[in-house]
């Protein structure tokens, strides 16, 4: 008898329809896997569009418990709240006043939505100081490190003590991580989570972002706290076990979709849930493709967010939260 001339091995017997690709799917989104950033400005009688990202607002207190109360009816695990106060001072004042605008937000979210979902709180500066650099400066103008870990310490408290379920420093500030533990610890806080931004890279990506936060530095850069796009490996994963060392109980990749690499190294180093935000940029490009025609919209938001999934994330910073949550 003659060899067979067709092949032996037929995967596509598993592609065949969409309900055999469902039950074989090896990755697979869930509402809760989802966080929600959203931005609330003082002073604002209505909510205001941000041109550079489509269907995205600076909310009123009363819009942002409108929207906190559709995220979670729709299931999505998470808010991340980033607040803009009126006034702005080199020392971010507002940050952690008690009657600063984040935390009326936070107390205003909690009263909305209660437990049903995890409302955490943006643990840095730089939407509240009057130069848009994430912590304290020196006379010269480089950020102190030491200076802003006690900034951050009290915003951390006044932020938990406003109703936050986490807190998220993201300032990448060397011992963040440690000082924020030990504030909380002291006043009282010790069931507080601290999801870490333990990899931030120094992107072009986060344009967008800050125009939402309106926390563009007013000169200089990042590049000396965030991470080098470039640089090795193993300082990412470097950074992820100091903030393990000193008390962090989930950490975070930014920007996610061009680290997916990143994702997949610190998922295989660590036992805690890993975080990825899917970031402002990588949410303005494919609005703005699907809007001139060129994508399909719903399929590039899925597949991106299957991407970050696939390589490892636990769970999703995006601002498609609430609408990719209503359709799952």
């Amino acid at each position: 008898m003659s060899a067979a001339q067709f092949p032996v091995a037929r995967p596509r017997r598993l592609r065949r329809g969409p309900a055999m690709r469902r039950l074989v799917q090896g990755t697979r989104l869930h509402a809760a896997d989802l966080i929600l950033p959203m931005f609330v400005k003082e002073g604002l009688t209505e909510p205001q569009p941000v041109a550079s990202m489509p269907g995205v607002f600076q909310h009123t207190r009363d819009s942002l418990r409108k929207a906190a109360h559709e995220a979670a009816e729709a299931g999505v695990g998470g808010l991340i709240l980033f607040g803009i106060p009126a006034v702005k001072d080199a020392r971010g004042s507002a940050g952690d006043d008690p009657d600063g605008i984040l935390q009326q937000a936070l107390r205003d979210v909690n009263a909305e939505v209660g437990d049903a979902l995890v409302v955490m709180a943006d643990t840095c500066l730089d939407e509240v100081t009057d130069h848009g650099h994430c912590g304290i400066l020196t006379p010269s103008g480089d950020v102190d490190n030491d200076a802003t870990l006690e900034r951050y310490a009290s915003v951390a408290v006044a932020q938990a003590e406003a109703g936050a379920h986490m807190v998220a420093p993201s300032g990448m500030m060397d011992g963040q991580v440690g000082a924020i533990r030990t504030a909380l610890d002291a006043a009282g806080h010790s069931g507080v989570p601290i999801l870490a931004y333990s990899i931030k890279y120094s992107s072009a990506l986060y344009g967008p972002f800050r125009e939402a936060a309106e926390c563009a530095p007013q000169f200089g850069d990042r590049s000396t706290h965030q991470q080098d796009p470039a640089g090795p490996q193993d300082e990412a994963l470097r950074e992820v076990r100091l903030d393990l060392a000193e008390g962090a109980d989930a950490v975070m990749v930014k920007p996610a979709g061009a680290y997916l690499d990143v994702i997949t190294h610190v998922r295989a180093e660590v036992d805690v849930p890993v975080a990825a935000y899917q970031v402002s940029g990588e949410y303005a490009m494919i609005e703005a493709a699907a809007a001139n025609g060129w994508v399909d919209r719903d399929r590039m938001i899925h597949e991106s967010l299957i991407a970050i999934k696939r390589a490892g994330a636990d769970l999703i910073l995006t601002y498609w939260a609430v609408e990719v949550a209503r359709g799952l």
